[in-house]
């Protein structure tokens, strides 16, 4: 059975900061890319950044500069480390594979910016 279980969102003011988690479990997690995912109140889920096998990582244009992602192949685990964190950023978080697969999508995280 695979987990994928994220933690780590909040309420944070603009500015601020938050470190997102993804524990996974029952997938080869060390084989092939990881990203986190996002989803705003009335708008389309996206990537906003990926990382391969190797520990490569890419961004949305968005982010880059703000967030970084960083994998744990030992544990499992892929994070987001997120900074200046804007209003705009306000969205459920999810990780997935990149590219996602539709039996992968749990609950995630929602992060709250205030303004």
């Amino acid at each position: 059975q695979v987990q994928l279980v994220e933690s780590g969102g909040g309420l944070v003011q603009a500015g601020g900061s938050l470190r997102l988690s993804c524990a996974t479990s029952g997938l080869l997690f060390h084989i092939g890319a990881m990203g986190w995912y996002r989803q705003a109140p009335g708008k389309q889920r996206e990537l906003v950044a990926a990382i391969t096998s190797g520990g490569t990582a890419d961004y949305a244009d968005s982010v880059k500069g703000r967030f970084t992602i960083s994998r744990d192949n030992s544990k499992n685990i892929v994070s987001l480390q997120m900074g200046a964190l804007k209003p705009e950023d306000t969205a459920v978080y999810y990780c997935n594979r990149n590219p996602p697969r539709m039996d992968y999508w749990r609950k995630g995280t929602l992060v709250t910016v205030s303004s």
